[in-house]
């Protein structure tokens, strides 16, 4: 008997965007977003926009400002999970998903959460085994500057970041 892939593609749930195949991990029952061509560093993946505005968080937004978290559509990037060593990163002042480092075929699309996130909905454990895995993700509120200075942070988070100096 031939064993089944850890990851499959999830046809339930289909990314017809040219660029990305949602996937379902047979083990773990977690999807997640990988791609479909190459990507350099610098390239905009794709643009994006609100499905829907909520004044609270939760794990299916992604935080634009005080009291403003958004849903994103379409629909399947947030199947884009966490990772302390990012390749994506969700640009909200202009609304593109933009390639932080090469991407190629089949890699994983992962976003470090806190780049968008001040206070997360729902903080967790994090496993993602890259070298500077900060183990506890709760939001960008509960790291400091050096820990945050190696990634790329959203506008709003670098604003929180200025307003907490103060």
């Amino acid at each position: 008997m031939i064993p089944l892939p850890l990851v499959t593609p999830d046809d339930k749930r289909p990314a017809n965007a040219g660029f990305a195949q949602v996937m379902l991990n047979n083990l773990t029952g977690q999807r997640s977003l990988h791609a479909t061509r190459f990507f350099d560093a610098g390239d905009i993946i794709c643009t994006f926009g609100a499905g829907s505005v909520q004044t609270e968080a939760s794990y299916l937004t992604v935080q634009t400002g005080i009291n403003r978290h958004i849903t994103l559509q379409p629909e399947f990037l947030q199947y884009i999970n966490h990772s302390c060593d990012p390749n994506v990163f969700f640009n909200t002042t202009s609304f593109e998903l933009e390639a932080l480092k090469p991407i190629q075929p089949g890699d994983e699309l992962m976003f470090f959460y806190p780049s968008t996130e001040w206070n997360m909905a729902q903080p967790f454990e994090c496993y993602c085994g890259s070298a500077q895995c900060l183990q506890q993700i709760r939001g960008a509120a509960h790291l400091t500057d050096d820990e945050l200075r190696p990634y790329k942070l959203t506008n709003f988070i670098r604003q929180q970041l200025q307003k907490r100096k103060h």
